[in-house]
């Protein structure tokens, strides 16, 4: 099944592993270190670090960036989709959710973004997509606000205990099926 997992950093092997996945990104902290798992690919593992904040960083936090989100859609679109995609943060509720969305977006640029962040919120009653790294998708994306009004649509998450992790299809996946 070609599909976008969603782990928290503390589930990564073992969800890489269950999932087949041999691509991963990461969106942490600067200061945050971890192991990559041994089944993803060190050249196929991208790592971004910033902070969970939607709004301009300061002292020693760094917001997520247009580069950030440009390096997202790069990495979609050089993804393989042979295996799913990994893509986690420290918990799996904010970062990788819109990470994840703007990840499905630039490989299915076709999507509806409605339609796509009510499948997000069918896969997590937890996810909670980090506000600007939407914004700066769907400026660098094109969207013209379709996909801020989509998430903001689907409202806030159910608090969680950063242990959830989901999968969320591809548009062709689910055409497919």
């Amino acid at each position: 099944m070609t599909a976008i997992v969603i782990s928290p950093l503390a589930r990564i092997a073992e969800m890489a592993v269950r999932h087949g996945a041999s691509e991963m990104i990461s969106l942490m902290a600067k200061e945050q270190t971890f192991h990559r798992p041994a089944v993803i690919k060190a050249e196929r593992h991208l790592l971004l670090g910033m902070n969970d904040i939607s709004f301009a960083g300061t002292g020693d936090l760094i917001a997520p960036q247009e580069t950030h989100v440009r390096d997202i859609i790069d990495f979609a679109r050089s993804w393989d989709r042979t295996s799913p995609l990994l893509i986690h943060c420290w918990m799996g509720v904010s970062r990788s959710p819109a990470a994840a969305l703007i990840a499905a977006l630039a490989v299915n640029p076709e999507e509806d973004d409605l339609a796509l962040a009510h499948r997000l919120r069918a896969a997590s009653p937890y996810a909670t997509p980090n506000a600007r790294l939407i914004m700066i998708g769907d400026q660098i994306l094109d969207r013209k606000g379709r996909l801020v009004d989509a998430v903001k649509a689907i409202g806030r998450g159910a608090d969680a205990d950063g242990n959830a992790s989901f999968v969320l299809p591809l548009l062709a996946e689910i055409n497919v099926t």
